[in-house]
């Protein structure tokens, strides 16, 4: 089984990955447009964390591709359900899939309802404002953002947007 991880999965995928290697995911881009009330915010003080959502068919979202072993893949896609899936926000889709090295997977993956309660789209300042004063059941909002900004940074993929957040919440944090 194959998991497409663009976001917390890329540096907490809460399993052992037997394979990871680095995919491509056309057609979907990610970003910050899923509020947060149990993870990284609150119902009173949201945060907000990376989905990915339908876009053009030019879209792309880079990423990793991680697989479970066989005997594992049953308790990996149930803990994925409880974490992914602890509101009605994230839709599981399985999805086509191409890996760095040519190779196509069929993948799970988890794309936000955009007709959802928890969709929102706000510019990058609204964004940066709401990240650096959340703080939610798994920790501050603003650890997120570093450490997936850190992780594509790492694994050389460009997220411009995901930077110029990461920068902006650090000079918020210094001034407050």
């Amino acid at each position: 089984m194959w998991i497409f991880g663009y976001g917390s999965l890329l540096w907490n995928p809460g399993f052992e990955p037997v394979e990871q290697v680095r995919a491509d995911l056309q057609g979907y881009s990610r970003s910050f447009c899923m509020l947060s009330i149990h993870h990284r915010g609150t119902e009173e003080n949201p945060g907000l964390v990376l989905a990915l959502a339908k876009a053009g068919d030019d879209a792309m979202c880079s990423g990793i591709a991680l697989q479970a072993s066989e005997t594992q893949a049953d308790e990996v896609l149930a803990n994925l359900r409880e974490r992914e899936l602890i509101s009605s926000a994230y839709e599981e889709k399985w999805i086509d899939l191409t890996l760095i090295d040519g190779r196509c997977v069929r993948a799970v993956t988890y794309v936000v309802d955009q007709n959802h309660v928890q969709y929102c789209q706000y510019d990058l300042d609204n964004q940066a404002r709401i990240i650096a004063g959340a703080v939610g059941g798994r920790g501050p909002n603003p650890e997120y953002l570093y450490k997936t900004a850190e992780i594509l940074q790492s694994l050389h993929i460009a997220d411009p947007e995901l930077d110029y957040l990461a920068q902006e919440v650090i000079n918020l944090t210094k001034s407050a």
